[in-house]
C-alpha cells in the first residue's frame, strides 16, 4: 500500500493508504471528503457545546436581538418548548443565538463526551500514530455525534439549528471563515515532489510503481498557485542541527578564553631540557653568594 501524507499548506492532516495502480481523480475526491468531512466534524463539535450550555438554536429573524425588541416585535420561538430535553434548565445565551433551554447537567456531559469522542476518532495526531484515516472514520465519528444529540433531544432538533442542518448536509457556510476552509471536490487537486498531479493519470505515472511507498501531498484547490515546496530537513532534524552548532560554538568560545602560554613553564615543553640534562646541569639550584665585609 502506498502511504500519502496528506498536508493543508505545511500542517499536517492525516495520513492515506492507497496503491499505485489507484486514479489520481479517485484518490483526490476520497481525499477531499475526508478533509471536509474533519471540517464539519469540528463545526458541529463547537455548535454542540453551546447546544448543551444554551439550548437550540433561535430562529435567524430572532437571533442577536434584546428580549425588549423581540417582546417590540411580537416575535415567538416555535421550537424551544417544543424540542427541549426532559429537565430542562434555563441558562441564558449572552450572544442571542439560542433559546436559553440547557439539557440538565448530566445530559451536558452526554454532549460534551460525544464531542471528545468525535474530535479523537479524527485527530490529527493519529499522523504521529501512524494511523491511516478513512471516509468510514468521518462517519463514525458523525454517527456518535447524531446519537448523541437523539439521546439528549428526542423531539429531535429546529430544523434551522446549525447541528441539524450539519448532520443533514443542508449548512449554509456562505459568508463564513469555514467557507473559506472547506474545499470544492471539482477544483481540488494534489501536489507531490513539486509537480500537480495530473487528472486522468494514475498515480503510478507519477509516484513509480513501487506500492510500499510513502509521499507526502498537498491538498489544495486549482484556484490557489503551486504550493511550495516541502523542506530538505524536518523540523526535529533542523532543531538537532542547529543544537549541534550551537554547541560546536560554546566549544570553540572556551577553546579561545583557554588560549594561554602557562603550559610553557612545563618541563616537556622546555627546548633546552635535553642539552642541559647532557651536560648534567638538571636540578642545579641556584643561591646567590652572600657578600662578606
Amino acid at each position: 500500500m502506498v502511504v500519502l501524507l496528506v498536508k493543508r499548506g505545511d500542517e499536517n492532516q492525516f495520513l492515506y493508504e492507497t496503491t499505485v495502480n489507484c486514479s489520481v481523480d479517485d484518490v483526490v475526491k476520497d481525499v477531499t471528503a475526508i478533509y471536509n468531512g474533519r471540517l464539519k466534524i469540528t463545526r458541529i463539535s463547537y455548535e454542540i457545546e453551546e447546544l448543551g450550555k444554551h439550548g437550540t438554536s433561535l430562529p435567524l429573524e430572532m437571533q442577536g436581538l434584546t428580549e425588549e425588541q423581540i417582546k417590540e416585535l411580537k416575535l415567538e420561538d416555535p421550537w424551544a418548548t417544543r424540542c427541549a430535553p426532559m429537565g430542562y434548565v434555563e441558562c441564558k445565551d449572552e450572544m442571542g443565538r439560542r433559546c436559553g433551554l440547557a439539557p440538565p447537567p448530566n445530559l451536558q456531559e452526554v454532549l460534551k463526551k460525544a464531542a471528545e469522542a468525535a474530535k479523537e476518532f479524527v485527530h490529527k495526531k493519529l499522523v504521529d500514530h501512524r494511523k491511516p484515516l478513512t471516509q468510514k472514520d468521518v462517519a463514525r465519528a458523525l454517527d456518535e455525534l447524531l446519537g448523541a444529540t437523539k439521546i439528549v433531544f428526542p423531539a429531535g432538533l429546529p430544523p434551522h439549528d446549525p447541528v441539524r442542518m450539519e448532520l443533514e448536509n443542508v449548512e449554509d457556510l456562505t459568508g463564513t471563515q469555514a467557507a473559506n476552509e472547506v474545499l470544492d471536490p471539482v477544483k481540488a487537486c494534489l501536489w507531490a515532489c513539486g509537480k500537480k498531479l495530473i487528472s486522468g493519470n494514475l498515480l503510478s505515472d507519477h509516484l513509480g510503481k513501487n506500492d510500499k511507498t510513502k509521499v507526502t501531498v498537498k491538498l489544495c484547490s486549482s484556484s490557489e498557485h503551486a504550493p511550495g515546496r516541502e523542506p530538505v530537513l524536518s523540523e526535529d532534524e533542523r532543531k538537532q542541527l542547529m543544537l549541534h552548532a550551537y554547541r560546536k560554538q560554546e566549544e570553540w568560545k572556551k577553546l579561545e578564553q583557554d588560549d594561554d602560554d602557562h603550559f610553557l613553564d612545563s618541563k616537556w615543553a622546555d627546548g633546552q631540557g635535553l642539552k642541559r640534562a647532557f651536560h648534567g646541569m638538571n636540578d642545579i639550584s641556584w643561591k646567590p653568594v652572600g657578600i662578606r665585609k
